[in-house]
């Protein structure tokens, strides 16, 4: 089994930046889609950050494009998401995810969550004055 551990979450204001960080157990990097995702109270949980096995590229919502930027280490086995320019509407509970039976591109696996057999805990991240 893969575990997953996100941290890197915390109170930031608006404007300001956070780095999250998602450790693997194992290699996944060239073997796994990862997903970032965040879920708001009373809201679905939405595809923030995907990079799929498949085609190598990375997904960006359309609502943190220009914003986050995701990346990975495989040396740690870590994957990042950088988040810059917070937005109080940015404030969600984050979660890493990993599949490894991938057979689409990023933008689908982005938008369809319950693809992922593999999530971490989450790590809360609140945005306000």
């Amino acid at each position: 089994q893969v575990q997953l551990v996100e941290s890197g979450g915390g109170l930031v204001q608006p404007g300001g930046s956070l780095r999250l960080s998602c450790a693997a157990s194992e290699v996944t990097m060239d073997y796994y889609t990862i997903g970032w995702f965040r879920q708001a109270p009373g809201k679905e949980r939405e595809g923030v950050s995907c990079l799929s096995r498949i085609d190598r590229m990375t997904y960006y919502a359309d609502s943190v494009k220009g914003r986050f930027t995701m990346s990975t280490d495989k040396a740690k086995n870590t994957v990042y998401l950088q988040m810059n320019s917070l937005k109080p509407e940015d404030t969600a509970v984050y979660y890493c995810a990993a599949d490894p039976l991938t057979y689409y591109g990023a933008n689908y696996y982005c938008h369809h969550p319950l693809e992922y057999d593999y999530w971490g805990q989450g790590t809360q991240v609140t945005v306000s004055s």
